[in-house]
Formats: structure tokens, C-alpha cells, sequence
């Protein structure tokens, strides 16, 4: 048996390891060449510690002078102390640079594309490779504008299936390299490469309900969560809320409703903000929270949208005195 570690460094960068039952995390990362800062490897010097996300593992004896109780208690590890019982992920506090380690590029095919409207394109990529790509609900990759040495970062909007196909969810910009790319010239089978994963906006452990905030295509990384939720199923309720600007900004409801249909403890809304909107809820996000979203705190908020809609939402929270157990956000341009 073996465990998937994903160790995230603190320039955005996540490398998946593989770590044998038993061993070590330290070990595991130098064994597979990910050089992870490291010095006494007896859990006496404290230079491995880093912070485990999620996930179970034990701590194999070290001093306290290498990691107080306090700091156990709040994630705290020592790589070199640390055997994992699951799947986890650790957050690594250095840059990848000084860990050696590189990001994963893959040549993969363009297997769908679909013009959703003037704003928002969705699109699928296959290559057999693929079986070896490993992220994080709701991380991106750096995918190169075809024709030139320049990169575009979109967020996973499924999982990879088991044909080894995986999907995306843009928001076309005009005169935008890649949004006209695809807008005009994209046809099936032709070849994009893709680079990573990266992203601190990623899916944690779920230890209560959740509330998810989507503006556009920052919806994108939410449908990946939930086919990881639908896969893995759900024990707390989530509920998401999905804000556009216009009327034909509002894509993929048909997706959200089978997910719906498939996750019981998972509900959504759906708002435009337009006055000129025939949608019968109008309006913005923060307008759709209610009381019983939010439990008096007690929610883990996620949220990915455009830039004032993150300083709305912040504003919004301060203003009704809440504070969430967790609040993850994503913003972009």
C-alpha cells in the first residue's frame, strides 16, 4: 500500500510524491528526488518542519525543542517524524527552486470544445499521460498559447476521467491570445501543452459545511471539487452560489443540477447582476446568503471570482461581524 503526498511550496508550485506504507515523508520526497529541506533527520533540529493540510499520519519520536505540542497541535510536522495513515497534503514553506524540484509539462489533444457563448468557453484535453497528472480540486495549469511562448493559467473544472481526459472552463477575453485562439481557430485533435499543478486555492478536508461562492468562470474550479465530493461522497451540506454579470454569462446550470441530483447535501443559486436580466434572481452574490449558510461562522467559505467581487464578499463579512472557520479565496483578472 502506498499513500499520495502532495507537498505544496510557497511559490505555488504542488509536486505529488508517492509514500510506501511505513515510510517516511522525508525518506519518500528523496527517494523520488524532491529535495525538501532537511538536516539531523532524527527530529531533533527542527529545519524539516512544514504544516500538514489534511490528511492522517503519526509522528514517530522527536524533541521538543524540534516541534512544541502547541505546534503539533496546530499541523506542525517533521517530515523526517512523519508516517502517513492517508492520503495528505503538506505545505512546504520554501520555494520549489531550493527544493529541486520541477513542475510537470504534458503534450496532450484537444478533445472538445464548446463556444458556450461570447464570454465563456469549456474545453477538454486527452493524452495517455494524463494517468499521471495529480492535483487538488480547484488548483490550475499553465497552458502555452499556441504559436508562442507565452502561458495562459486556467483552472481544472473536473477531474481526469477514466479515459484520461480533463476539462476547462475560460472566460473569453477580447483580443485575448488565447480566448481568440479558441474562439476562431481551435479545432479537435490539435495539440496543447500544459504545465503544473499550482495553486493554493484547493479543496481541504471537510469537517463541517461549506459555502461556495462562484463569479463567471471562476465556477471552473467548484465543479472539480464537486465530482471529487461526487466520487468520494458527502457527509456536511454545501452550498454553492453562482453570480454572472449578464444573462449569457450563466453556463453549465445543466452540470450543477446533475451534480445536485447525484449530491443529495449539495444545493445551489444562481444570480445575475444585470437590471436588464430576464433571470428571475437578480442581483449579487452576497445578496443570496443566508443566515443558515453561514452558521453563525461555523462554514468553511470558499471563494473564486473577479477582484471586486472578492472585495465585496470581504466587505460583506465584515460588515455582518462574521468570521468563517476558514476562508479560501482565488482571485483573477
Amino acid at each position: 500500500m502506498s499513500y499520495k503526498i502532495a507537498l505544496n511550496f510557497e511559490d505555488g508550485v504542488t509536486r505529488f510524491i508517492e509514500c510506501n506504507e511505513g515510510e517516511l515523508v522525508a525518506d519518500a520526497a528523496y527517494r523520488q528526488r524532491v529535495n525538501i529541506p532537511l538536516d539531523c533527520r532524527d527530529g531533533a533540529c527542527g529545519t524539516c518542519m512544514c504544516h500538514a493540510e489534511s490528511g492522517k499520519y503519526i509522528l514517530e519520536d522527536y524533541i521538543e525543542d524540534a516541534l512544541s505540542d502547541e505546534e503539533a497541535e496546530q499541523g506542525q510536522v517533521l517530515t523526517c517524524r512523519m508516517v502517513p495513515t492517508s492520503d495528505c497534503v503538506v505545505s512546504v514553506p520554501v520555494s520549489s527552486k531550493v527544493c529541486k524540484t520541477v513542475t510537470e509539462t504534458y503534450t496532450v489533444e484537444l478533445s472538445a470544445i464548446n463556444r458556450y457563448s461570447d464570454t465563456a468557453i469549456g474545453f477538454s484535453v486527452k493524452g495517455d499521460k494524463l494517468a499521471n497528472l495529480h492535483f487538488l480540486p480547484g488548483q490550475y495549469v499553465n497552458i502555452k498559447v499556441p504559436g508562442s511562448d507565452e502561458t495562459r493559467a486556467y483552472s481544472f473544472s473536473s477531474l481526469v476521467s477514466d479515459d484520461n481526459e480533463v476539462s476547462f472552463l475560460i472566460r473569453v477575453i477580447p483580443d485575448g491570445r488565447m480566448s481568440s485562439y479558441m474562439r476562431d481557430t481551435a479545432q479537435v485533435g490539435e495539440s496543447l501543452e500544459i504545465s503544473g499543478p499550482f495553486g493554493s486555492f484547493y479543496l481541504r478536508d471537510m469537517n463541517r459545511r461549506a459555502l461556495f461562492l462562484a463569479g463567471g468562470t471562476g465556477l471552473a474550479p467548484f465543479t472539480a471539487m464537486l465530482e471529487k465530493m461526487e466520487r468520494d461522497g458527502l457527509e456536511h451540506p454545501v452550498h454553492l452560489i453562482y453570480g454572472v454579470t449578464n444573462d449569457i454569462d450563466l453556463v453549465e446550470v445543466d452540470r450543477l443540477e446533475r451534480l445536485a441530483a447525484s449530491l443529495p447535501l449539495f444545493s445551489f443559486a444562481t444570480c445575475v447582476a444585470s437590471p436588464e436580466s430576464s433571470h428571475p434572481t437578480k442581483g449579487y452574490v452576497t445578496h443570496y446568503i443566508e443566515a443558515e449558510h453561514l452558521c453563525d461562522g461555523d462554514v468553511d467559505t470558499y471563494l473564486c471570482g473577479p477582484p471586486p467581487m472578492v472585495d465585496a464578499v470581504n466587505h460583506y463579512f465584515s460588515e455582518k461581524g462574521i468570521t468563517p472557520a476558514s476562508f479560501h479565496y482565488e482571485k483573477f483578472a
